[in-house]
């Protein structure tokens, strides 16, 4: 698992119905249907961190910033689109779907795997690039979650992957989220028994620390 390393370096220590009723029932539930369709759309793109490995989908840091949202007072649908071992390339593969669904805001939790590979930062910046300009000609607005990764091959490589993040936000200008693990890396009472994984109150650690940003680029979104 690709993510399995991320943390070490933190830690030295995710009956058929029919009839009248059925009928009635689907009648009802249109207005419903139409109704959720209509609300704005929040996708998380993203790995087995943003997928909530190991957790319930409710349990997922998606998951719960929806709830803040809606009792915030928005009227909004969240789309958990984490996909556990994916890569910055792997994510911007499959963009082209999920912008077809005409997101509002699309938050990006992409790049660790490539880190933990050893990939080539140029590309995985470049990848990175791509996602937040083609959301952007598709109307979404973007967040980028920060990432890190242990020393595995150099300081060097590891302190240039984390300032990958911050120039990326900065040339396209786009709301960085530091450290989508602040406050939850290295400590075991927010983590799986694998002390990698956020658990579900790791997750919750997450969305407080997630949602404002997301909250304040939909807002803008719906102005």
């Amino acid at each position: 698992m690709e993510l399995r390393r991320l943390l070490a370096v933190f830690l030295l220590p995710t009956a058929l119905a029919c009839g009248a009723e059925e009928e009635a029932a689907r009648v009802g539930s249109a207005p419903e249907a139409a109704a959720a369709a209509a609300a704005p759309l929040v996708v998380f793109l993203g790995d087995s961190l943003t997928a909530g490995l190991g957790l319930a989908e409710e349990e997922a840091f998606p998951a719960l910033v929806e709830a803040e949202l809606l009792d915030e007072g928005f009227d909004v649908r969240v789309v958990n689109a984490g996909v556990s071992g994916d890569t910055s390339a792997g994510g911007l593969a499959r963009l082209e779907w999920l912008l077809a669904q005409g997101p509002a805001v699309v938050v990006v939790g992409l790049g660790a795997n490539d880190g933990l590979r050893g990939l080539p930062l140029e590309a995985t910046g470049e990848n990175l690039r791509q996602i937040v300009r083609r959301s952007r000609e598709a109307g979404a607005r973007v967040v980028l979650l920060g990432m890190r990764i242990p020393p595995s091959y150099g300081l060097d490589y590891a302190g240039r992957f984390r300032d990958l993040y911050e120039e990326v936000a900065d040339d396209l200008e786009v709301p960085l989220v530091p450290f989508l693990l602040e406050g939850v890396a290295a400590r075991p009472a927010l983590n799986l028994p694998d002390r990698v994984h956020p658990n579900a109150a790791g997750h919750r650690r997450i969305a407080d620390t997630v949602f404002p940003f997301v909250e304040e680029e939909l807002e803008e979104a719906l102005e």
